[in-house]
């Protein structure tokens, strides 16, 4: 780096001093020396020079053809809204040279109508705002197409507002850009609904699967058991008009035998029963299908707890499963508000759930327990199976989501009972046990007026109820 001019004056002051010292033989020499030493860092502070200034043209040239390459128009104003500068493009679009542009009024480039528009946004330069504008520019030819303008304000290097930067574009490249946006955003749309739509459909194809398995096997069952009706009908019809027509009593005691009627008769109440159930089971279908779209406008009730889950138990018990299969833990005095016909579909979808989840298991056990924790009924529903995964466990209470195969289920029982806790202002949580299997948390509000009945040990009922009128053990 070459010393600056001050510093050289120093040299020469020294070096005149050393001329005028006439003593001393050996100044001349000194002199010349001083004098080897300015022309060094003359030469040093010039080539310094003559590299900044090529950086500093590198730069501007940079610079240049970066403005110049911008498609976008560049208009560059002072504070009194004068151009001055403008890239190619605005050039191009004017119709004269960029050097003829500067010192043009900014408003002499717009046209007649369009000022009005740039004069609310030039004032917002002082603000360092940014905004933006929709202008027509004024050209030889005519008038140009409508532009969309963005302006902010340009500061110096004290950080001060020196005047205006305008860039634009025509608004027909924006919109046809708006309008490819938005076009691949329909597309998207549409196919997000394709989507959807197979989903639903691929969902209802497993739904009428589910459905047609489930009510098969009731209405075969029903089918099979009024065809034996007809048959016993036709049986005891024969045998009954022999007795009016008045047959003496040994061709009366053999048609009686030869007719089975004492099996008729010992059969027909089974075959009734059997009907009934299968009748039920359909209308048990019916009901969760109608959830899909209706809701109970029946008011509350004030439900005993440990009746619901006894019958609950009975009705899962019909499937032959063994008493020692269940263990029940509910105290008689915990009571609960809602419907108890939809608080009984919880316990047995629950319970037929932990069913599945133990089958083939060689020593399946599934309990039921339930307590008063201040103003709600806690009941836990588990089961020692193997438990669920964490991608079953998330998706478990949606509809139509089920583990089991085609026509074994319709992934509806679960996400109806999480749809009735949450009516009845509850709720219902699946989470794996510690000791193993699936547990079960159905929270329920407590009847207001019955829940001072419990007997309760640190918010806990306290008591144990057999279930014997159940058909269930303990």
């Amino acid at each position: 780096m070459g010393e600056h001019p001050e510093k050289l004056l120093d040299h020469v002051t020294e070096i005149q001093a050393l001329h005028f010292d006439d003593t001393q033989e050996s100044a001349w020499v000194e002199v010349i020396q001083k004098m080897d030493e300015v022309y060094s860092d003359l030469i040093r502070y010039e080539v310094d020079l003559e590299q900044k200034n090529a950086a500093l043209e590198e730069a501007q040239r940079f610079i240049s053809s970066v403005v110049e390459s911008v498609s976008d128009i560049l208009i560059v104003c002072d504070e009194n809204g004068e151009v001055q500068q403008v890239n190619s493009a605005m050039a191009n679009l004017i119709g004269k040279q960029s050097d003829t542009l500067s010192g043009t009024p900014l408003k002499s480039l717009i046209a007649d109508g369009n000022d009005d528009h740039l004069s609310a946004v030039l004032g917002g330069w002082v603000n360092n705002e940014i905004r933006d504008c929709e202008v027509k520019f004024q050209t030889a030819g005519g008038v140009t197409d409508i532009f969309a303008i963005n302006c902010s304000a340009r500061l110096d290097h004290n950080g001060k507002s020196a005047g205006l930067v305008l860039t634009g574009r025509p608004v027909g490249e924006l919109r046809r850009a708006y309008e490819a946006l938005n076009l691949a955003h329909r597309e998207l749309k549409q196919v997000q609904q394709q989507l959807i739509q197979q989903e639903k459909m691929a969902s209802l194809g497993r739904l009428v699967a589910g459905v047609a398995h489930e009510l098969n096997n009731p209405i075969s069952f029903i089918y099979g058991n009024i065809h034996m009706l007809d048959v016993y009908y036709r049986r005891l019809a024969e045998y009954l008009k022999a007795i009016h027509n008045g047959l003496d009593a040994s061709k009366r005691e053999d048609l009686r035998k030869t007719s089975k009627i004492d099996h008729v008769l010992s059969d027909l109440l089974s075959l009734v029963e059997g009907t009934l159930e299968g009748a039920e089971r359909i209308s048990d279908i019916v009901s969760n299908l109608r959830r899909l779209s209706f809701s109970s406008t029946d008011e509350p009730q004030i439900v005993d707890l440990a009746k619901v889950v006894n019958t609950a138990l009975r009705w899962v018990s019909k499937r032959g499963r063994r008493q020692e299969e269940f263990t029940v833990d509910i105290p008689a005095d915990l009571f609960v508000s809602g419907h108890e016909g939809q608080i009984h579909q919880i316990f047995v979808n629950l319970i037929e759930n932990a069913l599945d989840a133990t089958s083939g298991l060689t020593a399946p056990q599934v309990s039921v327990e339930g307590y008063q924790a201040g103003d709600s009924i806690m009941v836990y529903v588990r089961d020692n199976g193997p438990g669920l995964s964490d991608d079953v466990a998330s998706k478990v209470f949606e509809p139509f989501f089920t583990t089991k195969k085609v026509g074994e289920g319709t992934g509806l029982g679960l996400w109806i009972s999480y749809g009735i806790a949450k009516d009845h202002g509850g709720a219902l949580k699946v989470a794996n046990s510690p000791d193993g299997g699936a547990v079960f948390t159905l929270r329920l509000p407590c009847a207001a007026n019955r829940s001072a009945g419990g007997r309760s040990a640190g918010g806990r009922s306290v008591g144990k109820q057999a279930s014997q009128d159940a058909g269930v053990g303990q």
